[in-house]
């Protein structure tokens, strides 16, 4: 199988009606956070069938996929890394050299081809399966022992938070999705605090949700700390989205704050 025929197996499946609906809801016109993208009318349902087809395509055709004109095309190729790397994150495997070789490919491609990922549904879809997942595994990136492990995957979300691109900004926070449903709160408050004033709607709601996770996966307490030293200088949008799970009462009390 080849990337050439993935794409095929996609357009033959084009549909114009669905196209002009995705078009309109990924904001797509002149001047829009979308603007220029090219849909086929693909729901992620077909995408995702499309991925257990080409589940064996191999590693270096997936580019191809990254880079492809058609929104959908490039979801595939995000999902088709998702795919491989949780193959290669199953318990028994999460120490074996291969496997963590192979998972390591996988995210030096996802790094590479970040910008392909080019609108929210194609970075939500991703960050936290490839880059999140990373972040909670052993890695031979980064030089040897665990401190310098850790400090290279730092390295790598703060390239990400501090670019100038909302795609690749997004993908620092969302990916600590992953790492807080598994209890770590540092990831999140780290990039939480770095994108706090972001002028973009797009980050208020990424930051606001990743926060409300905070507070779900490990401790409302932790949260309520974060918002006492920032709730008077939150996006309002991202403060509304972080206290959705408090009381009617609670969430007054922190949208009063100025």
């Amino acid at each position: 199988m080849t990337a050439s025929e993935v794409i095929a197996a996609m357009e033959a499946q084009r549909n114009e009606a669905q196209r002009l609906v995705l078009m309109r809801f990924f904001k797509t016109a002149p001047g829009q956070y979308g603007a220029g993208d090219e849909f086929l009318g693909l729901k992620v349902p077909q995408t995702r069938q499309v991925v257990r087809w080409a589940a064996d395509l191999p590693l270096n055709e997936v580019p191809q996929l990254l880079t492809c004109r058609w929104h959908e095309v490039r979801l595939c190729g995000l999902l088709l890394l998702v795919d491989r790397f949780e193959r290669d994150a199953r318990r028994r495997l999460l120490e074996a050299p291969d496997a963590i070789a192979r998972r390591d490919k996988v995210v030096q491609l996802y790094i590479d081809n970040a910008a392909c990922a080019n609108n929210w549904d194609l970075v939500d879809l991703s960050a936290p399966k490839v880059l999140g997942h990373w972040l909670l595994l052993p890695t031979a990136m980064g030089g040897t022992g665990v401190a310098m492990h850790h400090d290279y995957k730092l390295q790598v979300l703060d390239r990400l938070a501090d670019s100038d691109n909302l795609w690749l900004q997004r993908m620092s926070i969302v990916c600590t999705w992953k790492t807080t449903q598994q209890g770590d709160p540092g990831y999140c408050l780290r990039y939480a605090e770095r994108h706090l004033h972001h002028p973009h709607d797009l980050m208020h709601k990424a930051v606001g949700w990743m926060l409300r996770e905070l507070g779900k996966r490990v401790s409302m307490d932790l949260l309520r700390q974060f918002l006492e030293r920032h709730a008077h200088e939150m996006p309002r949008t991202a403060l509304r989205y972080a206290i959705e799970r408090m009381s009617a009462d609670e969430r007054h009390y922190w949208m009063s704050i100025k």
